[in-house]
């Protein structure tokens, strides 16, 4: 029998998901080589621990996560919560929000999942070119078809998810979101809690920065893509060592290890508060999970928030070609 963990309502969809979801982006070789095996082998180590929401996107591998996901939920799709995305083209396009590509790219996304039913459909990217009303019409459109049961949005500006809010209900919004980059998240959240949306975190360890293992750029593997990442950077790592080691310093207190307690803390932010920490590891996902026995007051809190202040880390969220689709 599986575990049982702590669960939060995604939004108001009726549809409730363990506290600690995974994302799935690095099965698919975004952060170094990828075993399709061992990544199976993970995702049902993750369902047996009680994880139910597993996060994934027609972009990541160009389909091939979709398609890891379909032969690892042979057998167990019931209990899953699979969310998936569409839109993020990349190139000069960047996003595409045109209706019927919304369709379009649904349908090839549930033939590649091998399911009936996508659980929640975000929009990857925010199209600049498409009124927002007419990609989640369409997106509304394939809830009515049985195809979705809720919706969500991806890097979502707060004027854009009231706009989007008003067509059809939103469930989720996903933005990157931790103790290292929080100023955007928490503009969002005034929105998303006013209107029982889910804040669903992604990178809440800070591309990994916040497991304090990254102390030099040659740590991360051949065709990690986080060497492009500003944050990375030499000199920007430095510096936001500095800002990990304290951060460590706390944990140690704590009696927990550093990405527990980044975790923690995104966790103690609010139930509508969702993180979804990535790993190909076994050890981090259980490290990860662990975050939840994790008791923060509201001193350590405020502590910890002091530690590292926000705005305090250098180094942009994306490398700049990328930044002009964030926040849109």
């Amino acid at each position: 029998m599986p575990h049982s963990l702590p669960q939060r309502a995604l939004g108001k969809s009726g549809i409730n998901v363990s506290a600690v979801g995974l994302g799935c982006m690095s099965f698919s070789g975004v952060y170094g080589s990828a075993d399709d095996a061992a990544s199976i082998v993970q995702i049902h180590e993750a369902l047996d621990q009680g994880i139910t929401l597993l996060d994934s996107s027609d972009a990541y591998g160009k389909g091939h996560n979709e398609q890891l996901l379909g032969q690892a939920l042979k057998g167990r799709r019931a209990g899953v919560v699979l969310a998936t995305k569409f839109g993020n083209v990349g190139g000069t396009k960047i996003a595409d929000g045109r209706p019927e590509f919304v369709i379009s790219s649904c349908d090839a996304s549930l033939k590649r999942l091998g399911v009936d039913v996508i659980d929640l459909y975000y929009a990857h990217r925010i199209d600049p070119t498409v009124p927002i009303e007419e990609t989640v019409g369409a997106m509304g459109r394939l809830v009515e078809q049985g195809k979705v049961r809720a919706l969500g949005l991806s890097e979502a500006s707060p004027k854009t998810i009231s706009r989007a809010h008003k067509e059809h209900p939103i469930t989720a919004v996903q933005n990157e979101y931790s103790l290292l980059y929080r100023e955007q998240g928490e503009e969002t959240r005034q929105t998303t809690r006013e209107l029982g949306i889910s804040f669903v975190a992604y990178a809440p360890l800070g591309r990994g920065l916040l497991t304090s293992d990254i102390v030099e750029p040659a740590t991360l593997a051949e065709g990690d893509t986080r060497k492009r990442h500003p944050r990375f950077a030499k000199d920007n790592l430095d510096h936001n060592r500095t800002l990990t080691a304290r951060v460590e310093a706390i944990a140690k207190r704590k009696g927990c290890t550093p990405a527990q307690l980044a975790l923690a803390w995104v966790l103690a932010q609010g139930d509508d508060v969702i993180p979804i920490p990535g790993t190909k590891q076994k050890k981090r996902m259980l490290e990860n999970i662990g975050a939840l026995n994790v008791v923060l007051s509201a001193d350590d809190i405020a502590e910890i928030e002091n530690a590292v202040p926000a705005g305090a880390v250098k180094g942009t969220r994306y490398p700049q070609g990328q930044l002009a689709s964030v926040y849109v």
